[in-house]
């Protein structure tokens, strides 16, 4: 394992390279392309040397986790929206412009913020029938329906902005995110790609599902999905579901934000199928965006996607991730971590977790819970909410 002294000594090499390139007045530009290179390294050498299966988890200095800001999304609904397989360009639209609004509203610019609702307002007027008409015939009706409840929201975002209150409009945008979401998923007709043959003996979720996490200091709730990673997200539903993870305790990696939990008591390091009495094991598995189905044992470094994102990447605050050991990338069976960097510290193609594991869900409330937790604590129960119909024992 890379301590921090070691990375020092590469970091400063890192400098020199760069310095012998650059002109002696450094732009911003240099500055924030040096920076980044330079904690994407420690990033690289600390984190992912950290989380697999059995690890001793050693203190590391905050200094080596910092990263620079940049704008990734980091709201683990619009991950979650923007997740799904679908393609209906009209509302997809109308959700990222709603959700662009956000900093017109830190900064108080309703004028801007009033002009841009209006807008998405005869958008949404211009193209209901055809978001309509895209749903599969069956859920068209329910589809009106909530068209109908995203029009008034998008009023009460209008008159809220009109009347400059903040607390309103962050109300009605959610609301009117929320209702987008629903419709969003009423446009997924059927799983989107076929799993691997040589997986068939391994459960799959085949669509999304949302599960409590209760611990001792309260509940976390996190929807996991099985569109982009079907294996990992059905082995966390089927382990939930065998009271697997019931009484297991939180290890944690001080300082360096990862939370991780799944490591059974006794000698074993994952979860024993009482079928064959071996150890049942869950392939790396991530899907990137255009393609049709994830890949699987294989990182991106692997394939060359040096600056590729996943579909679920690792961008905010309580992401799931799938824990596996340094030495492979198919020996994940039980344990799970949660991703514990602030959004400010892993910027978009900045984040060398993604790639090398798998994430496949993201809490969605719990939050304050969820910053109290620490390796003294412990998970009491894990109950399936919703889409346990999704869950399959094999292929």
């Amino acid at each position: 394992m890379y301590g921090c002294a070691k990375v020092q000594i590469e970091v400063q090499l890192l400098m020199q390279a760069y310095a012998d390139q650059c002109s002696p007045v450094w732009s911003m530009k240099h500055a924030r392309t040096l920076l980044g290179t330079i904690y994407n390294y420690i990033l690289h050498t600390a984190l992912c040397s950290l989380i697999f299966l059995g690890i001793s988890l050693t203190t590391v200095n905050k200094a080596c986790a910092g990263l620079p800001p940049g704008n990734a999304v980091t709201d683990p609904t619009a991950l979650l929206r923007d997740a799904l397989p679908i393609n209906q360009t009209d509302l997809q639209e109308i959700q990222h412009r709603l959700e662009s609004t956000s900093d017109d509203v830190r900064a108080k610019r309703w004028k801007a913020l009033s002009k841009s609702v209006k807008r998405t307002q005869s958008m949404l007027a211009k193209r209901q029938a055809s978001i309509i008409n895209s749903l599969p015939e069956l859920e068209r009706e329910k589809g009106s329906k909530l068209i109908d409840q995203l029009v008034k929201n998008i009023e009460e975002l209008t008159t809220a902005a009109d009347n400059e209150n903040r607390e309103a409009f962050l109300g009605s945008r959610r609301s009117a995110l929320a209702c987008i979401g629903n419709l969003e998923t009423l446009l997924v007709n059927e799983f989107p790609f076929q799993i691997p043959e040589e997986f068939n003996g391994l459960p799959r979720l085949l669509g999304r599902a949302t599960l409590q996490i209760n611990t001792n200091k309260g509940d976390l709730i996190a929807v996991v999905d099985g569109y982009n990673a079907p294996l990992t997200a059905g082995a966390f539903v089927d382990l939930a579901q065998k009271r697997f993870y019931d009484g297991l305790p939180f290890t944690r990696a001080e300082d360096f934000y990862v939370l991780q939990t799944g490591d059974p008591k006794g000698p074993n390091e994952g979860f024993i199928d009482p079928k064959t009495k071996v150890t049942r094991n869950v392939p790396l598995e991530i899907k990137i965006p255009g393609e049709e189905s994830p890949f699987y044992n294989q990182t991106f470094e692997d394939l060359g996607l040096f600056k590729a994102t996943p579909v679920l990447p690792f961008a905010t605050k309580g992401t799931l991730g799938w824990a596996h050991s340094d030495s492979a990338l198919d020996d994940g069976s039980s344990q799970f971590f949660l991703f514990l960097f602030e959004p400010e510290l892993t910027p978009a193609g900045l984040n060398l977790i993604d790639g090398r594991y798998a994430a496949f869900g993201y809490v969605v409330d719990g939050f304050d819970v969820l910053e109290e937790l620490t390796g003294d604590d412990m998970i009491n129960s894990i109950e399936v909410l919703e889409g346990a119909e999704h869950l399959e024992p094999h292929g």
